[in-house]
């Protein structure tokens, strides 16, 4: 049975440190499942502090790998980034006629940390010979000014760089907003369509090498696959924005965004929810642990890698909770990702200290379980409500935080037990802490077990 995927062509420079280039475009096409083919224009020394030196590919072989993948593999949508010299802007600009290849232009000029990659007497070439045959181009700010000539610092200068260009020949262009202040519009002009605005909040980060390339080439990817130019702008800005999100924090200057970040996301929501029903089996064929049900009723968590986990919506929790039923404890449905706030709380401020405690489980709090604990060897901390300072308790959410942080710092290092005695309308609680929700389940059996010896 044969199996049809889209292919995309990458028409741009390597980039050596893996952050940008070809090395960004491919993970790109890899992570949203279309096949990724490469016509390499430029080799380039670089890293995240810079660009050491660039050796520009031979025009004619530039032709030579677009031609050679076109008339045996076949091309969905092409896609141009760093092009260096004005003979291969000429060289690609031809191919594109040749083979009637749909085009998304990234005008790539300049490096992140500053460095020419684009001569300057290329952009005459640029501007005449490639954007005419483009069916979406998506400069920056200091691209757009540079195609132009306009300065821009609003949207509303955007628009009318956006506008100009569109007068240069390509069908759609996308003037990026991430230099702009506030949220990063981006605006969308259309032959013969509306206006279009994507905008999404800004994110601090020192992440950001490859942003332009990883945009352009998810813009390829999804017109490869049959999505409208809106559609393939819309997607590409989101995927863009979870890539920063999920930078990786490599090397000395500034490091690349992860677009393959997404799949990375998707696995570990999987190795989750697994050990998650590996625990609830655990917890379910214990005779013990009723002996250690709150009334508010008991629920185990699991979140996340630290460098994915952003709020409760990324820890794994039992909706509806875990019940005593007849002397036996049965999770009320299967686990789910934003299911738990509370105990999902106090593995999210456990991490920031210690990544590895990604798992909790809150039970009664006894004075005779918390004896129990303590013979077991467990580390143990504790905070008292009753002095959670104002500013805690006039905001939502703060104060399991607020006391977790309180327990850590007084022990000096993430307890294997946390504690609190309760206060106004607020039942007392234990929580128990660990690496996964299996090693949290083992350890509250053995709490169960020990409590249960001692009253013998």
């Amino acid at each position: 049975m044969s199996y049809s995927i889209p292919r995309v062509l990458t028409i741009a420079g390597s980039d050596s440190g893996g952050g940008a280039g070809i090395q960004a475009d491919l993970k790109t096409f890899a992570a949203l499942g279309v096949h990724g083919l490469v016509a390499l224009t430029a080799v380039t020394a670089q890293n995240t502090a810079g660009v050491m030196g660039i050796h520009e590919v031979p025009p004619e072989m530039v032709r030579l790998q677009i031609e050679a993948v076109v008339k045996d593999i076949g091309v969905e949508v092409a896609k141009t980034g760093m092009l260096s010299s004005s003979p291969i802007i000429r060289e690609v600009a031809r191919a594109a006629k040749d083979f009637r290849l749909r085009l998304v232009v990234d005008p790539v000029m300049v490096s992140k940390s500053g460095a020419d990659l684009l001569r300057r007497d290329a952009l005459g070439s640029l501007i005449k010979d490639l954007l005419p045959v483009a069916e979406v181009v998506t400069p920056n700010l200091d691209e757009a000014e540079a195609l132009t000539g306009l300065k821009i610092a609003g949207v509303k200068d955007s628009v009318r760089a956006g506008e100009t260009i569109l007068n240069l020949g390509p069908k759609a262009v996308v003037v990026k907003g991430g230099h702009l202040k506030g949220n990063a519009v981006d605006v969308l002009c259309v032959r013969g369509r509306p206006l279009k605005e994507f905008s999404a909040g800004r994110i601090e980060s020192v992440t950001t090498h490859g942003t332009g390339c990883t945009f352009s080439s998810a813009i390829a990817a999804f017109l490869a696959m049959d999505r409208s130019i809106e559609e393939a702008v819309k997607g590409a800005k989101d995927f863009v924005t979870g890539a920063i999100t999920c930078g990786l924090r490599i090397g000395k200057g500034v490091g690349p965004v992860d677009p393959v970040s997404g799949l990375r996301i998707d696995a570990e929501r999987y190795r989750v929810i697994s050990r998650m029903y590996d625990a609830i089996s655990v917890i379910e064929s214990s005779e013990v642990l009723s002996l250690l049900s709150p009334e508010c009723q008991i629920n185990i968590v699991m979140a996340l890698p630290k460098t994915y986990a952003r709020g409760i919506e990324s820890v794994c929790g039992i909706p509806g909770r875990i019940f005593n039923v007849g002397g036996r404890l049965k999770a009320a449905s299967c686990p789910a990702f934003g299911a738990s706030k509370h105990v999902a709380n106090v593995v999210l401020t456990a991490m920031e200290f210690d990544p590895e405690v990604r798992s909790a489980m809150n039970i009664r709090y006894s004075q005779e379980i918390i004896a129990a604990c303590r013979s077991l060897g467990f580390k143990i901390g504790s905070y008292d409500r009753k002095r959670e300072p104002e500013e805690a308790k006039a905001k939502e959410g703060a104060t399991i935080p607020w006391g977790v942080r309180q327990a850590i710092k007084e022990l000096g290092a993430v307890p294997d037990i946390i504690y609190h005695k309760g206060d106004l309308g607020k039942e007392p609680m234990i929580t128990i802490l660990g690496r996964d929700p299996v090693e949290v389940a083992m350890r509250t059996i053995k709490i169960g077990k020990r409590l249960r010896a001692n009253r013998a």
